[in-house]
């Protein structure tokens, strides 16, 4: 970028976010810069003093603002002084990667806990700021994105019971709702409005507690249908409960589907797919593993609650744990991940794709296998991407344009957990690419928080 008016700080100062202070004015020592690169903030000090040394042009401090502010004023935002550390080579900094930078991490011990698991995000429509919710073993973490190069982290929210390994988020309107595997938890509400303007970590308490069941494993949200679905709790035999989100704080059960069995997770759409006979119905599109037996996706029509009509299940090859699947865009193809066949049957991550162009006749499209013999997690599909959470590697993101075709291509990966690739239970939870900004939360069970953005953005 081009410089004009730097003024060096004095050295041992600490900047806690360069770019509120690019902001400042000062006549501190100035000199003249063009065409300089910065990346960070070790590389901004070392290019003054070379640039500054031979012949600084120094002032007197005529402000009244404190020496040691910088002063840049960039002919563009996009000059600002970046703390990203860029994939070159491989790598950005320790972690491999491709196509991905990595913006900031935050790491379990900023939170004062002792494991990750799920994540989701949330963007204040007032205030356009995105918010990370960061589910840990003792609570749901809130980090703001506000500057996303200095996230705050702005509190937990306790959990309602006991730790777990195991806690999931959905959003609804402005209500984070968390369940988890701790017995006895129930399902926690709180309103996120409540961190608008907050700069400071605090204890939240929930808004409001529902405890019409003790744990489950999962909840689903459908935003135009407003109902959540509660997934493995100790109701209709761990199928889905359907909970009507009309009163966001005053959610009630109406009904649920316990013919299935376990649904350890779900899609839920309002269905505008290649099916005619199913147009704008609710469906349901359920993982259903009963312990690791009976593995099968469920396709159930849930528009009338008190009376849930099954359309299909599918069954495939090597199955071990039916885990989690997400529609494509177009609600033609269903991608379908198995916990379990990379450990069983020595496979590398697979993922089995299926074409619904007729919901009661399914047909197996395709079965991709990707590059690592990692697990596979939670994927999810935005645009013509697949984001997968790959556990020991990473984040992997593969191309679905041509799908139709067969053709599947691996086109980005972040790995969070370079000491190795091994199916174990280690590594990427989960992701969240859902911000308009493009960058994407990724949640490591034993790293924390990593946020990332593509490369090329």
């Amino acid at each position: 970028g081009s410089f004009r008016n730097i003024s060096i700080f004095k050295h041992g100062s600490k900047v806690r976010n360069p770019l509120k202070m690019l902001k400042q004015k000062s006549a501190f020592i100035t000199c003249r810069l063009h065409s300089v690169t910065i990346s960070t903030l070790k590389t901004l000090s070392i290019l003054l003093y070379l640039g500054c040394t031979e012949a600084p042009l120094i002032e007197e401090n005529t402000t009244d603002q404190l020496p040691g502010h910088i002063v840049y004023e960039p002919e563009s935002i996009n000059e600002s002084l970046s703390t990203i550390t860029p994939c070159e080579d491989g790598f950005a900094g320790v972690y491999p990667c491709s196509g991905f930078d990595l913006i900031a991490h935050l790491p379990l011990s900023d939170f004062g806990s002792n494991a990750a698991n799920d994540n989701w995000g949330w963007t204040d429509p007032e205030t356009g700021i995105e918010y990370v919710l960061s589910g840990l073993d003792d609570g749901t973490a809130f980090i703001s994105l506000e500057n996303p190069e200095a996230p705050i982290y702005l509190g937990k929210l306790s959990s309602a019971a006991a730790s777990s390994p195991w806690r999931d988020i959905k959003v609804f309107q402005h209500y984070a709702y968390i369940v988890s595997e701790a017995k006895d938890h129930g399902m926690q509400v709180f309103d996120l409005t409540r961190l608008r303007g907050k700069s400071e970590a605090e204890v939240y308490e929930a808004d409001a507690q529902i405890n019409d069941f003790g744990e489950a494993h999962n909840i689903a949200i459908n935003e135009e249908s407003a109902f959540a679905y509660i997934l493995g709790s100790d109701l209709y035999h761990g199928g889905p409960v359907f909970i009507d989100l009309s009163n966001p704080l005053n959610p009630k059960i109406v009904g649920g589907y316990e013919e299935g069995g376990y649904t350890h997770d779900a899609q839920i759409v309002t269905y505008r797919g290649p099916d005619e006979k199913f147009q704008e119905r609710e469906l349901l599109f359920g993982a259903n593993s009963h312990h690791g037996a009976d593995n099968y996706l469920m396709i159930l029509d849930i528009t009338d609650k008190s009376n849930p009509e099954l359309i299909q299940r599918i069954t495939y090859e090597n199955m071990g744990f039916t885990h989690q699947g997400y529609l494509t865009e177009d609600q033609r193809y269903f991608l379908l991940g198995d916990e379990l066949d990379e450990v069983n049957y020595g496979l590398n991550t697979t993922t089995q794709i299926f074409d619904l162009s007729n919901l009661e006749a399914p047909k197996l499209h395709l079965t991709y296998q990707g590059q690592t013999p990692s697990i596979d997690h939670n994927g999810y599909v935005k645009g013509s991407f697949f984001y997968l959470a790959n556990y020991t590697a990473g984040l992997r993101v593969l191309n679905l344009e041509a799908i139709e075709e067969k053709q599947i291509e691996e086109v980005g990966f972040f790995d969070t957990h370079p000491s190795h690739d091994d199916p174990t239970y280690n590594g990427v939870w989960n992701i969240y690419p859902f911000f308009e900004s493009g960058i994407i939360a990724i949640s490591d069970i034993d790293s924390g928080v990593f946020l990332v953005i593509p490369s090329d953005r």
